[in-house]
């Protein structure tokens, strides 16, 4: 189903070399990881979707995991973050389906940011990269709307894959404000990133 054969090649190397960058950057003077709180409500939409959708949200506790960003991982992450933007049309759940929010595989083609983020992780997963490392989030972004992003764990720091960037770039360089996160060690625990405005993950098509 998801073919990247030959797709994506020069931008992966030119993401790659700006990760890096932005990840040396991140280290002087910046902070390489997002700083975490106490455990907080799971975003609304998440229940419902682990009921209809219990392979996507077993586990429980485990040992938190982060990846070694190697070359091949990184035009990986490129590559998925690309793939998923560039074939998944935006649409609110509203206009899906009917209702204000619901999270699901966009299995028709169709979804909003948490759907995107939903796809981008079982593809990862399903490749073998361990959920550990793959972290649904909320933030604010720079509207100030609620909105759904994917954060990876790595050795070089965190990552985000966003269908409102077709580039893959450090949590700092998003100028997003971060609101909440799975936890690495349980994907069905929640813990805070520090923002007190509460934030809704909703639909938010590409600018």
């Amino acid at each position: 189903m998801f073919d990247f054969r030959g797709r994506g090649k020069g931008l992966a190397l030119a993401a790659m070399l700006l990760g890096i960058s932005a990840a040396a950057q991140a280290g002087e003077g910046r902070l390489l990881y997002a700083s975490l709180g106490d455990t907080t409500r799971a975003p609304i939409g998440w229940v419902e979707f682990c009921a209809e959708n219990t392979a996507q949200c077993q586990g429980g506790a485990t040992q938190p995991r982060d990846i070694v960003m190697s070359q091949t991982a990184w035009r990986d992450l490129v590559k998925v973050n690309r793939w998923v933007n560039e074939t998944v049309k935006p649409l609110t759940d509203q206009e899906h389906w009917g209702v204000i929010e619901k999270w699901s595989l966009p299995t028709d083609g169709y979804g909003d940011c948490e759907d995107y983020v939903l796809l981008k992780r079982k593809m990862l997963i399903d490749a073998g990269w361990p959920r550990e490392a793959l972290l649904i989030t909320v933030v604010r972004d720079k509207k100030g709307e609620g909105h759904a992003v994917l954060t990876v764990k790595t050795d070089k720091g965190e990552f985000v894959l966003d269908n409102q960037n077709e580039s893959v770039v450090a949590w700092t360089e998003t100028g997003y404000r971060f609101v909440k996160r799975q936890s690495q060690s349980d994907p069905n625990v929640w813990v805070s990133l520090g923002d007190t405005k509460p934030a809704v993950s909703t639909a938010s098509a590409r600018d």
